[in-house]
């Protein structure tokens, strides 16, 4: 086998799966679009009236949903993709965490382009956001992506060995949904379960986002080291893992 070039090789793979997903479907990448936008006029119109009093709730339900949609499409696409692409292992030879990173192509593109509706949406609303909390919000959806190449990296290898994975993650999905403070203010749950809360991934990103773009309030340092931390460790760790594993995987495939 020879070495292909590695960037022509990326976008080859991101264009391939977006030309892949979407063939054949009348509203092909709008239906990336409308997939949250579907769920926050479902869940607007039952909690809404709960939460009558807080007359941003739309705008957090909103944030809440597209962020945890990023995050549960792209870990499913991820977790899946050796066993989809990784056939392209034996065919060249390139370093195989390419095939894991560009799976999550069309979840980012929907995430970036959800992120500048919503930054819109506040700036035609009379509440521009200043160049800080633009910087805070793109700092967030940075971690938010390294969190899922992490899962993604230990859970495509892991995957090949335990063919239930795919399974497993769906239900943790369906529970990390309520988890997360997506149709519910976190202040509702008592202070003493916060800290258990917020090691869901989706949990400070969702929290901190809204402080940002709703409240115009800046997590404290604490926070921030916090979600560095958590981001760093699910980083290196998937790294380590998938390192560890991925010899292997052209045997499992």
């Amino acid at each position: 086998m020879r070495w292909v070039n590695v960037g022509g090789l990326i976008w080859t793979l991101v264009r391939t799966d977006f030309k892949t997903r979407y063939h054949g479907t009348i509203g092909g990448f709008l239906w990336a679009l409308l997939k949250p936008f579907t769920m926050f006029i479902v869940l607007m119109s039952v909690f809404s009236l709960i939460f009558a009093s807080d007359p941003q709730y739309k705008f957090r339900l909103i944030i809440g949903l597209f962020l945890f949609d990023f995050f549960a499409e792209a870990t499913k696409v991820g977790l899946m993709s050796l066993n989809s692409t990784g056939y392209l292992l034996s065919k060249a030879k390139f370093p195989a965490w390419i095939v894991v990173v560009t799976s999550i192509s069309n979840s980012l593109l929907t995430l970036v382009i959800l992120a500048v509706v919503v930054m819109a949406f506040e700036s035609l609303n009379g509440r521009p956001l200043d160049a800080a909390a633009v910087l805070l919000f793109v700092s967030y959806l940075t971690a938010d992506v390294l969190i899922v190449i992490g899962f993604s990296l230990a859970a495509s290898v892991w995957f090949l060995k335990f063919r239930d994975l795919n399974q497993i993650w769906e239900v943790v999905l369906q529970a990390g949904f309520f988890v997360a403070p997506i149709v519910y203010p976190l202040n509702i749950i008592p202070e003493r379960y916060h800290f258990y809360l917020y090691l869901w991934p989706p949990t400070p990103i969702i929290q901190f986002s809204r402080s940002v773009l709703v409240d115009h309030v800046f997590p404290t340092p604490t926070g921030h080291l916090y979600l560095f931390a958590e981001t760093i460790v699910v980083l290196a760790g998937g790294a380590f893992i998938f390192n560890r594993n991925v010899a292997k995987a052209a045997e499992l495939l």
